[in-house]
């Protein structure tokens, strides 16, 4: 199913000529939105919870029921649970994400909506892989991460099969990380991309298990957003991490301090 490039045609409702990408305050998890100049809505995770839906009905006209795609980055309950929801409640043309396996009550249910939804006819499946391009008008979005198709392949831990995104609009790049660790991070810079970013969703809400100093010297984000529950168990995000971003001179914005983050862009500035 794995395709070198596909489009997502959407239908037009508010548009102003930006690109709006909203970080949502879900919880200890990820959920963020993306809608294009031309219309065109895409949802990356869902978060740990039904909170999703709030969020989204926010953002979107109540009358509309489409997302044009939802790309999953790993099959953890702090990224797909959400998402469940979402399928229950909204039309998904396309999914995008990696096919590997969890031995989790959250992933069968996963796997019973999307075979549920491919009886409708709906939510097209892709799985990614390093080389695909998303073109949503004049925002294109470049899968760097995973190199192969791990589709069938069983994980314990999926965090490293995590897929990253690198979202292009005029003069503004965005990248998206899931929650892979440095071990990836290594990967990436190995493989010599071009990653350099005004914006980087921090990895795994800021753990010290990502976010290395050459993985940040090569990024060179201006903003760093970090997607984190308040008081969370784990202690998210580490104050190594941000430490390293204070060093860089990055601006560290935070779903737990400021709730729903939105940064807009017309390509050739941001507002946030």
């Amino acid at each position: 199913m794995a395709l070198a490039n596909f489009y997502l045609w959407g239908a037009v409702f508010h548009l102003d000529g930006n690109l709006h990408i909203l970080f949502f305050d879900i919880g200890q998890g990820d959920a963020i939105f993306i809608e294009t100049p031309e219309g065109h809505q895409i949802l990356i995770d869902g978060g740990p919870s039904k909170k999703i839906l709030e969020k989204l009905m926010k953002e979107m006209p109540f009358w509309d029921r489409t997302i044009d795609l939802v790309i999953l980055s790993h099959p953890e309950k702090d990224h797909l649970k959400g998402l469940l929801h979402v399928l229950n409640r909204y039309k998904v043309e396309n999914v995008l994400w990696t096919g590997v396996l969890r031995d989790t009550e959250v992933f069968r249910e996963w796997q019973k909506l999307l075979n549920q939804e491919k009886k409708r006819e709906y939510a097209r499946e892709f799985i990614a892989k390093a080389g695909q391009e998303i073109k949503g008008g004049d925002a294109k979005i470049f899968i760097l991460y995973p190199f192969q198709n791990l589709s069938g392949k069983k994980y314990k831990n999926s965090n490293d099969t995590s897929v990253i995104a690198y979202l292009i609009f005029g003069k503004k790049s965005f990248l998206f990380t899931g929650d892979a660790t440095k071990k990836t991070e290594e990967k990436l810079l190995e493989e010599k991309f071009d990653i350099n970013s005004d914006v980087l969703k921090i990895s795994h809400h800021g753990s010290k298990t990502s976010t290395s100093k050459e993985f940040l010297k090569e990024v060179s984000p201006e903003i760093a957003v970090i997607s984190c529950g308040r008081n969370n168990r784990y202690g998210h995000p580490d104050g190594e991490v941000l430490n390293r971003l204070k060093k860089f001179g990055i601006k560290i914005l935070r779903t737990d301090q400021k709730g729903d983050i939105k940064v807009v862009s017309n390509g050739n500035d941001l507002i946030y």
